[in-house]
């Protein structure tokens, strides 16, 4: 009986000691089958990545004074910029970052809006520039901005305080996903 006894206590103490490499190792598996077989969406934010120095864009306010896109680093900046006067896809550009930057609430203030033209179009409209204050109206030639372009005559780019391209989007965007990109911007750094 004692034989009997030992060969279950030995078999009790290996069926234990399996029990605990199993709960050691889950872990670890569980981890491999995470990152090879259960992949994330691409990306959270809805805005395309630019990553990349903001263009040394140098012009004149539409009062006559001179601006340089420099001379507003350390703000976080949602530049709107089109190859012509400001028709209607234009102005929805200028809503949609103007309520993009309202809904950040007391943040707010840490956004500046600029309007990026070419020299020589009609200015907008006066009802443009009432509706939308603060906005900086800014001439300048297109060749500084070509690089922003890419193939689209009016669209939205998010510049950070270090003055580097982050996001790109359509000159129609969906505002709510375009203030919820700020919103994570703005939340993850404290700069600007």
């Amino acid at each position: 009986m004692d034989d009997n006894a030992a060969v279950r206590r030995r078999g009790k103490t290996r069926r234990t000691i399996a029990l605990i490499a199993l709960l050691c190792a889950a872990p670890v598996v569980a981890s491999y089958v995470a990152y090879y077989w259960l992949k994330p969406s691409a990306r959270v934010n809805y805005g395309e990545l630019e990553a990349q120095p903001a263009p040394q864009i140098v012009g004149v306010t539409a009062q006559g004074a001179p601006w340089r896109l420099d001379a507003l680093r350390g703000r976080w900046l949602l530049l709107v910029t089109t190859d012509s006067d400001c028709d209607e896809l234009c102005e929805h550009a200028l809503y949609a970052t103007r309520q993009a930057r309202t809904i950040q609430g007391r943040e707010q203030d840490r956004v500046v809006r600029v309007l990026l033209q070419p020299q020589g179009v009609t200015p907008p409209a006066a009802t443009v520039e009432e509706e939308h204050p603060g906005l900086a109206v800014v001439r300048a030639d297109p060749r500084q901005w070509e690089v922003l372009a890419r193939g689209t005559a009016t669209a939205i780019h998010v510049v950070d305080p270090l003055g580097n391209l982050v996001l790109r989007y359509p000159a129609d965007p969906d505002i709510k996903r375009l203030a919820q990109d700020l919103e994570r911007l703005l939340k993850a750094s404290r700069i600007g």
